[in-house]
């Protein structure tokens, strides 16, 4: 779902955004006493184990059936396969139909820009489910009201958020991967070039994830938090109040067409051209000060620092399902980046200001982020990588019981249910040696390399499945270092080939983690596996055909020198790039001031972690979110403060779960901040477009 660990600090939004709300109807309760949905779920307990008398919710819904903690645990595959067949399977209930189809197709096309757009900011991938699950709800039941058609059923609803979220993660590698190999490179890979490899890239993630699927959900019955999330949402759309189910519909579109309208206003051109110009919102909130005095740290303006207050209210949305710990890490960051190291280094002369069109001295966001992306890169690695082998369990049980006794169970009973084994292996060869020609003929990749990199994924993805199976968070960004690290080893100085080999192993292998979350809620619901598999090529196609055009005009327009700019700034292509560059080319490259931050970054990731460990994450500030600061804007890091500040302080300020401020705004705030990501991503492409390819001419 993510371009790293780090890149979806919100991992479990889809969770604490219920827990006054349907949460507690459906029978899952939090061990956390806050009530701020800005801390995330620390426990699901099972559906069958019931909550205090004096705590039943007074509205009641069918619980989801599911298998206790002793029949996990003694039952074989094939009991617990024909136990879910009599059980949980609807038979055939509509799934993958053609208004499933072409719903999931349009919502993850739409929903995949705001991907593209949040990912350019940020380096973040959003998970989608939710939101084209409640959207498609409204649209369908509003259409049955007025005698358009039925309503849809609930799987029909999780087989088009199968499309739309597999539309929204295939747009990882736009972001990250081969942007940074079109900025290395200094060359635009065509089109039809890019639309082939993020396509085959996820479709090899489709590929690897639906065997694991008996495993980690038939077998092992892992909780994969978000999904499950997802699971009681439609469960609790369909089965429980309507009239629930249509205000969140309600709160989520009245967001994003604010969002939209609120884009809208902030470009002057169009403003100007509608004369409305007196309306139009500055897109920062500091011109007027700077027309009285300079305001400056060590000679340099705050705002050639990116130290500016804005009106991106995107990002401010972004930070409310990231939830204040996550804020606060990123502020801290924020504040020691941009008022502390950045002037540090222009003192020194290590960050250079560069001559613009007005004839000025600029420093700007690009020039600084050379020099503090080291230090920040160090420490997110550091910490990203300690997190990920402090735990060596789950290093272990990630490949525990691919031998075991099940091995050989009797699953006939699910033989037209399951997708057939000979699909993965028949499929995963034969994709994946396609991946590597591609990746020979597009990029030059070796072949031996390009060949290493499948059995790569195996391994990775088995770790990843695992973290993602008990945490929602997949460790890409650990992945995505140690796949650089192997690659820098095995063909040293070839940066197009650390670059794509990693891209394969850490892009793929994500994929089928995020997938994976996916397909729990089919599984929770009784849906055929096989139409969810179908309904994933579905939205890649979906998403390719919508994300990489847009991707082109909107951020390709200026060539791969202008991917970066302090609007978008890539921070996971930056990133990507910065450590190809520095195993390819050496330490010895960097200025010496950058080199020392490098090394203090990278005992401080270890620090923070180290501690965050120690304490069971009772210290809760994060080396990856203070890391993080350094590749992004100080004016995206306020923004996205500030939305997870609002947040936190209305669910500590109304606390009370009857009250209507509760109602509306802590026990909506994933539809709210959803709406407003969704309609302020979708209209700022538009907007872009707009402005660059009708206002220009």
């Amino acid at each position: 779902m993510a371009v790293s660990s780090a890149a979806r600090p919100w991992a479990r939004q889809d969770i604490y955004a219920w827990r006054f709300g349907w949460f507690k109807r459906a029978g899952v309760r939090s061990t956390d006493p806050s009530p701020s949905p800005g801390f995330v779920l620390n426990e699901l307990l099972p559906i069958d184990d019931p909550l205090p008398q004096k705590q039943q919710p007074s509205t009641t819904l069918m619980a989801l059936k599911q298998l206790n903690e002793e029949q996990v645990r003694t039952w074989t595959l094939e009991q617990k396969d024909r136990w879910w067949f009599e059980n949980v399977w609807r038979g055939d209930m509509p799934q993958l139909t053609l208004r499933s189809a072409l719903t999931g197709m349009f919502l993850g096309g739409l929903l995949s820009l705001t991907n593209l757009y949040v990912g350019a900011k940020t380096g973040w991938t959003l998970g989608v489910g939710i939101t084209s699950v409640i959207l498609a709800f409204a649209m369908f039941k509003i259409l049955s009201r007025i005698g358009w058609g039925n309503e849809f059923t609930i799987l029909e609803n999780n087989c088009m958020q199968s499309i739309a979220t597999a539309a929204g993660y295939m747009t990882a590698p736009l972001i990250s991967s081969l942007a940074a190999f079109m900025m290395v490179t200094n060359t635009v890979i065509p089109m039809a070039t890019t639309m082939v490899w993020v396509v085959v890239v996820a479709f090899l993630g489709v590929l690897f994830a639906f065997p694991l699927k008996r495993r980690f959900i038939n077998d092992e019955q892992h909780p994969f938090p978000e999904g499950r999330a997802a699971g009681i949402v439609m469960d609790a759309l369909h089965s429980g109040d309507a009239k629930a189910g249509m205000f969140k519909a309600k709160v989520l579109m009245f967001a994003g067409g604010i969002s939209a309208l609120l884009k809208v206003m902030q470009s002057h051109d169009i403003m100007v051209k509608l004369k409305l110009g007196f309306l139009s919102i500055p897109e920062f909130l500091d011109g007027w000060v700077y027309k009285l005095w300079s305001v400056r740290i060590a000679g340099v303006e705050l705002r050639e620092l990116t130290i500016r207050p804005d009106t991106d209210f995107v990002m401010m949305a972004a930070g409310g399902l990231m939830g204040i710990r996550v804020g606060i890490s990123i502020m801290i960051g924020a504040v020691i980046n941009y008022f502390i190291l950045a002037p540090w280094a222009v003192s020194l002369g290590d960050i250079h200001a560069q001559a613009g069109a007005d004839g000025v001295m600029h420093y700007g966001f690009r020039r600084i982020t050379a020099w503090t992306l080291w230090g920040g890169v160090a420490m997110m690695t550091t910490a990203s990588l300690l997190a990920f082998f402090a735990k060596p369990k789950i290093l272990l049980s990630a490949f525990r019981g691919m031998f075991g006794k099940n091995r050989a169970a009797n699953t006939d009973v699910l033989r037209d249910i399951e997708l057939p084994m000979r699909v993965f292996v028949i499929g995963i060869p034969v994709v994946g040696l396609i991946l590597v020609l591609l990746a020979h003929h597009f990029f030059g990749v070796k072949l031996w390399l390009g060949l290493l990199s499948v059995p790569l994924v195996f391994v990775f993805t088995l770790i990843g499945v695992n973290s993602t199976a008990l945490t929602s968070i997949t460790p890409t960004g650990a992945m995505g270092k140690l796949t650089q690290l192997t690659y820098g080893v095995l063909d040293p100085g070839n940066i197009k080939t650390n670059l794509m080999t990693a891209g394969i192993t850490a892009e793929v292998s994500s994929n089928a983690a995020n997938l994976l979350m996916d397909i729990k809620p089919g599984y929770m619901l009784g849906a055929k596996p096989r139409q969810q598999a179908i309904g994933h090529a579905l939205g890649i196609v979906a998403g390719s055909l919508v994300a990489v055009p847009i991707f082109y005009l909107v951020f390709l327009k200026g060539g791969p020198a202008e991917l970066v700019k302090d609007q978008y700034p890539m921070p996971a292509a930056t990133i990507w790039k910065a450590v190809a560059e520095v195993l390819t080319k050496g330490l010895s490259n960097l200025a010496m001031s950058a080199r020392w931050a490098a090394l203090f970054g990278a005992l401080l990731g270890l620090a923070f972690e180290g501690v965050r460990l120690a304490t069971r994450g009772r210290f809760w500030i994060s080396g990856v979110g203070i890391g993080l600061a350094t590749v992004i804007p100080f004016n995206t890091c306020l923004a996205m403060f500030l939305g997870s500040f609002f947040f936190w302080l209305a669910g500590r300020i109304f606390k009370n779960p009857e009250s209507t401020t509760n109602r509306v705004i802590v026990q909506n705030q994933e539809p709210i901040c959803g709406g407003v990501i969704a309609g302020g991503a979708l209209m700022g492409i538009a907007v872009i477009l707009l402005e660059n390819f009708v206002l220009a001419h």
